[in-house]
C-alpha cells in the first residue's frame, strides 16, 4: 500500500469542520487536520488559542552579557520581561515602550528576537564545543547564532541557505552578536557532498508555516492539500540528505514550524522506515507534547511518539514540531 495515497487522500468535511472553519475564518483543510489529531474539543481550544497574538520573545546572548543584567537594563528603559519556561535564555516581552528591535542593547548584540520553538530546537540539538555542525537552512541566523552561543563560539559551523539575501542577514547577526566560528554558504543543502560527515546536523525545514497563525492570521486561508504534498516531498528529501551528512553516532534534529502531521511525524516515519540505523532519541526537555503515532488510519513507526510538539493551546507558543534522531555507530 502506498501510504501517500492514504495520508494525502482528499478530505471529506463533516458539518462540524465546516462550521468551525466558517466561525474562525479558516481553509477547511487546516481545521480538518486539527480535528483529526486533537478531536473536536481540542481543535476548538487550538482555534481559540490562535486568536491570541503571539507575544514577542527574545533570546539573551549570554556570550556577551549576563541575562539578569540584560533584563535589568531593558526593564530600566520601560520594557517588562518574563522568563520563558522552555528556553533558558528566553524572555517574553510583556510591555515595550518602543520597538524591542530598536533598543541599544539589540544593536550591541545582547539579544536576538526569536520565537520559542525556534529557540527550543537548538537546546534539543545540544551542540558542543569543537564539534562540526551543519545548519541546512540557516538564514537569517536565529538558530545558527544560538549554536555558537551555546558552544561559546567554539563549534565549527557550516551555515547553508539557498537565499543570498537572507545569508546577508545571517552574517550581520553573527557580527552583531560577536560570533566568528562559521562559514556561510549559499546553496541548496541537498547538493553538499556526503563526505562532510558532521557531528550534528540541524534541519529546520522549509514548511507551510501553519504553526505561526498567531503571528500571521493570513495563513488561515492557506494549507491546500496539493501544496502540503509538495512541501512534504521537499522535507523528506532534505531529511534524507541530513542522514547522509551526519557521521555514525551523530545527531540530527529535524524541525518544522507547522501543526500538520504531514510535515512532522510522517516525514520522520519515512526515514525510520527506510533506514535501520537511525532512531528517535527523546528531547530531554520537559513540558513538550509527544508525537502523533496514528493519523488518517495510518499507524506510524512507534518511535515517532518520542518526537516533540508545541501547541498554542497547551504550551502557549506557536505550533511547532521537532524530533531528535541518532545515527547508530557501525
Amino acid at each position: 500500500m502506498n501510504l501517500d495515497d492514504v495520508v494525502f487522500a482528499g478530505y471529506e468535511y463533516s458539518r462540524e469542520v465546516l462550521e468551525l472553519s466558517e466561525r474562525f475564518g479558516y481553509e477547511p483543510s487546516i481545521v480538518y487536520r486539527y480535528v483529526e489529531v486533537l478531536g473536536l474539543e481540542g481543535a476548538w481550544r487550538l482555534l481559540e488559542a490562535n486568536e491570541t497574538p503571539l507575544p514577542e520573545t527574545i533570546r539573551c546572548n549570554d556570550y556577551l552579557i549576563d541575562c539578569g543584567v540584560l533584563k535589568d537594563r531593558l526593564e530600566g528603559k520601560g520594557f517588562k520581561l518574563e522568563r520563558l519556561p522552555l528556553a533558558p535564555h528566553g524572555f517574553k516581552v510583556l510591555a515595550q515602550p518602543f520597538s524591542i528591535g530598536a533598543a541599544h542593547e539589540y544593536l550591541m548584540g545582547y539579544y536576538y528576537i526569536q520565537d520559542p520553538g525556534s529557540m527550543l530546537v537548538v537546546y534539543i540539538l545540544d551542540p558542543g564545543p569543537g564539534e562540526f555542525i551543519i545548519d541546512m537552512a540557516a538564514a537569517p541566523g536565529g538558530k545558527a547564532t544560538q549554536i555558537l552561543q551555546l558552544t561559546r563560539d567554539k563549534a565549527r559551523l557550516l551555515a547553508v541557505d539557498v537565499s543570498g539575501r537572507r545569508l546577508k542577514a545571517l552574517r550581520s547577526h553573527m557580527q552583531r552578536m560577536g560570533f566568528t566560528s562559521y562559514l556561510a554558504v549559499k546553496m541548496d543543502a541537498r547538493l553538499l557532498p556526503d563526505t562532510l560527515k558532521a557531528d550534528r546536523v540541524l534541519l529546520d525545514a522549509p514548511s507551510s508555516g501553519e504553526g505561526i497563525i498567531r503571528k500571521d492570521p493570513g495563513r488561515k486561508l492557506k494549507g491546500k492539500l496539493e501544496d502540503l504534498r509538495m512541501i512534504h516531498k521537499l522535507q523528506v528529501s532534505l531529511l534524507e540528505k541530513a542522514y547522509n551528512l551526519v557521521r555514525d553516532g551523530g545527531v540530527i534534529v529535524y524541525a518544522a514550524c507547522s501543526t500538520a502531521v504531514e510535515e512532522g511525524e510522517y516525514v520522520i516515519h519515512k526515514l525510520l522506515d527506510s533506514k535501520s540505523d537511525v532512531h528517535v532519541e527523546g528531547s530531554r526537555v520537559e513540558g513538550l507534547s509527544p508525537g502523533v503515532i496514528a493519523y488518517r488510519g495510518v499507524e506510524f513507526n512507534q518511535e515517532v511518539a518520542g518526537c516533540s510538539r508545541l501547541w498554542p493551546h497547551i504550551q502557549g507558543t506557536e505550533g511547532f514540531f521537532t524530533c531528535r534522531l541518532v545515527k547508530s555507530r557501525k
